[in-house]
């Protein structure tokens, strides 16, 4: 095992996964924790980079995956996970599970990847994938943030950016970074139509956060005029 801070609040963490077989970028895996006493608690977790991996990032073995995940105050699993979880420390995993929320490099179309906050992890996995040059089609990422101390894998999407592997476009929700000049606020259908492909380019949109900011954003997308049949959603609780 493996782990890096990604915020002050997040970890990203490698596994070794005995018995891990095929994972396509997109899925998740159940993790479950025994206390002492017999209690269990189950989490799921999206998958944040799977085997193979681009040249920026330590490539990750057949059976090795790596999560990313965000401490919540009042959590179960997720303070053990970015807290107290050690290498070579044990895990029971269950997956990878997933088959419709995933990328595949045989797909020719552009893709769209909207995020809100933590929901950028699955998508981050199918970016590292196309990285590494498993596929060919033009990779687009909307990102939304609260503010810029909220944003994960900040310097790898930064280099992404500067050798043009793809493009990133940030909305701050409450706080932009100091000397950036842009609109505060919600994600909106004007900023939306604006930021993504149009219904013309015939792209894949994977749009992954927050149940309001996903559903949000999935009924904008409609309305714009984008078939729905081509909109995938993960989706997690919370506002």
């Amino acid at each position: 095992m493996g782990a890096r801070d990604e915020t002050t609040t997040a970890r990203s963490i490698r596994l070794r996964v005995e018995g891990l077989g095929l994972v396509a970028p997109g899925q998740h895996v159940d993790v479950r924790l025994t206390a002492d006493d017999g209690y269990q608690a189950v989490r799921s977790y999206s998958l944040s980079a799977v085997p193979g991996g681009p040249p920026l990032v330590s490539p990750l073995a057949d059976d090795e995956v790596e999560l990313t995940v965000e401490e919540l105050p009042d959590g179960e699993v997720s303070p053990y996970l970015v807290g107290g979880l050690e290498p070579g420390d044990p895990l029971e995993i269950r997956g990878p599970i997933g088959g419709w929320f995933v990328w595949h490099d045989t797909q020719p179309e552009p893709v769209q990847l909207i995020a809100g906050g933590s929901g950028v992890a699955p998508l981050m996995a199918m970016l590292r994938a196309r990285s590494a040059g498993a596929g060919t089609a033009p990779f687009r990422l909307l990102y939304s943030l609260r503010d810029p101390e909220a944003e994960y894998y900040r310097d790898e999407l930064a280099e992404r950016e500067r050798s043009g592997s793809f493009s990133v476009a940030r909305v701050w929700t409450r706080r932009a970074p100091e000397g950036v000049t842009t609109t505060i606020g919600r994600l909106d259908a004007e900023r939306l139509a604006s930021l993504v492909f149009p219904p013309s380019a015939g792209a894949s949109f994977y749009v992954c956060g927050p149940n309001g900011f996903v559903a949000a954003v999935s009924e904008a997308l409609v309305g714009l005029g984008h078939d729905p049949a081509t909109i995938r959603t993960e989706r997690f609780g919370g506002v």
